[in-house]
């Protein structure tokens, strides 16, 4: 156990938990560049000159993002709609994270409420801890703002959503993510990150980016709370 991470994880009383990563692999049968190459699609449909640089993105929220740089609303939205039903049809095919349900449970049995704060559609977070037992474990969701990109992570606003949600003061909440907008998010809204990094590229980038944690498994975040629970 890192010494580091059970000082942090005693110090805190509510768990903030990104989805896509930390809980699950929510493309993980319907690829994410598959969905990328859809949403294009819905730009080309709404007339929109797609670059080819943009036409071979790979991630559905960088898609969601340009369009809403665009400044045509209808077109955002359009692209907000295809995504929400992507990612609802991505969710049943979502591959579950290692020790992800084990770090929610373990926190609840320590008395830390969980909340989920995602860049995904609330929606589909929701379905995702319905369909795996997870919803009564986890609340609030907080998930992306309809058709409103500039929003997401790294805007603190959907973290300090939650926190506020939870009741719980920011200095003992903890986020952990496995990007670098979760770690930038989590520094602009005062709150602890562990960053999750399920590639080795991450670590260091992790680390740079301010990061209170670094863990390259959720079943260290895990093990410290189940013992956190057994005191």
């Amino acid at each position: 156990m890192s010494a580091d991470l059970g000082h942090l994880l005693g110090e805190v009383g509510a768990v903030l938990l990104d989805f896509d990563g930390p809980v699950c692999s929510i493309f993980a049968g319907y690829p994410a560049p598959q969905v990328a190459a859809e949403l294009v699609d819905v730009l080309r449909r709404h007339g929109v000159d797609v670059s080819p640089e943009l036409a071979s993105e790979p991630d559905p929220l960088e898609v969601l993002r340009r369009a809403g740089a665009g400044g045509n609303h209808g077109v955002t939205r359009a692209v907000e709609d295809a995504l929400c039903e992507a990612e609802r049809r991505a969710v049943e095919t979502a591959a579950p994270t290692p020790y992800g349900r084990e770090v929610i449970v373990a926190a609840r049995q320590a008395g830390m409420p969980v909340a989920a704060v995602s860049n995904n559609s609330a929606g589909a977070v929701t379905a995702y801890l319905a369909a795996h037992r997870l919803a009564e474990h986890v609340s609030p969701v907080v998930g992306r703002a309809y058709a409103e990109p500039d929003r997401m992570k790294p805007n603190p606003e959907p973290i300090l959503q939650a926190v506020r949600s939870l009741g719980e003061p920011v200095a003992r909440c903890v986020l952990i993510g496995d990007s670098l907008s979760d770690i930038e998010g989590a520094r602009a809204a005062g709150v602890a990150v562990i960053g999750y990094a399920n590639r080795p590229a991450k670590v260091d980038a992790f680390r740079l980016a301010g990061a209170d944690a670094v863990v390259t498994s959720m079943g260290a975040i895990a093990e410290v709370l189940i013992a956190l629970s057994s005191e």
